[in-house]
């Protein structure tokens, strides 16, 4: 059996807003996200198989004694829930933002989150049987939030925490993956670190799939404005697997293995950081 997880916040509100979005990260830099609210019965099913039981650890792994912080984006019942998702919580930066957004989905109507979460499921069960402790923002998919400035403060025991989310770019032609980290970090010893794992993220992710250089150099995004990131204490990313409405990309999304294959890259990223 796995060691039982953290969940360090309630359940309260929701994940990564940014300003007009409804999509997850930033999207395409010139292009705004004009993707709709998730109806009810788009969600993942609380019954569906546990996505956990494919993982593909590779053997030989140790991070005992090691402890990362997953955050898989938005949450299933954001949708229904405007006001909590909407009310203003701490951008970590002296100002304010809404608590949460829906995510986006792609074309045919599969959800960021129902991909955030079946993602970070398997990469939870990979750093399981590497022997880590894993703490997790939220535990289901079904829930509401918990808000962006909670996104970054439960991980404040855990020595890393990778943020997981799919982009919502209104072109089917955008494409790729790309690795956001907070500029300026809040201290030099957590930016230096954040960024070293944005490295690392970048490079693994580029092993598996395409970059989209149109975020900076390697696929690298460096931002003040997300709350996730600016309240975290630890070194933290948000890693956007890819375009969500590209085809091509939201089949592999859609698809189990596809799902793996994002979870091995992430998990590959978090050992070489280590």
């Amino acid at each position: 059996m796995s060691p039982r997880h953290s969940v360090l916040v309630p359940v309260l509100c929701a994940t990564l807003a940014l300003p007009g979005l409804t999509g997850c990260g930033a999207n395409s830099p010139s292009t705004p996200d004009t993707s709709t609210p998730m109806a009810p019965e788009a969600m993942s099913s609380p019954t569906s198989p546990d996505p956990r039981n494919t993982a593909t650890t590779k053997p030989g792994i140790d991070l005992s004694g090691r402890t990362v912080a997953i955050d898989p984006g938005h949450n299933g019942g954001n949708a229904s829930h405007p006001k909590e998702i909407n009310r203003q919580v701490p951008d970590g930066r002296g100002g304010t933002k809404a608590c949460n957004t829906t995510g986006t989905s792609t074309n045919s109507d599969y959800p960021e989150t129902d991909f955030n979460w079946a993602v970070a499921q398997k990469l939870e069960q990979e750093l399981d049987d590497a022997g880590a402790e894993v703490v997790m923002s939220r535990d289901d998919n079904t829930g509401v939030g918990p808000c962006v400035d909670e996104r970054g403060t439960f991980a404040d025991d855990a020595d890393l925490m990778v943020s997981i989310h799919a982009n919502g770019s209104e072109s089917a032609q955008a494409k790729g993956f790309h690795v956001i980290v907070a500029e300026p970090g809040s201290s030099d010893a957590v930016e230096d670190d954040s960024n070293r794992l944005a490295d690392e993220m970048s490079n693994s992710m580029a092993d598996s799939f395409t970059p989209n250089t149109a975020y900076g150099k390697n696929a690298i995004s460096r931002r003040p404005d997300l709350a996730g990131l600016n309240n975290a204490s630890v070194p933290a990313v948000i890693v956007e697997c890819g375009e969500m409405r590209n085809p091509g990309e939201a089949k592999t999304m859609e698809s189990e293995s596809g799902q793996q294959k994002y979870a091995d890259a992430l998990m590959q990223g978090i050992v070489d950081w280590y």
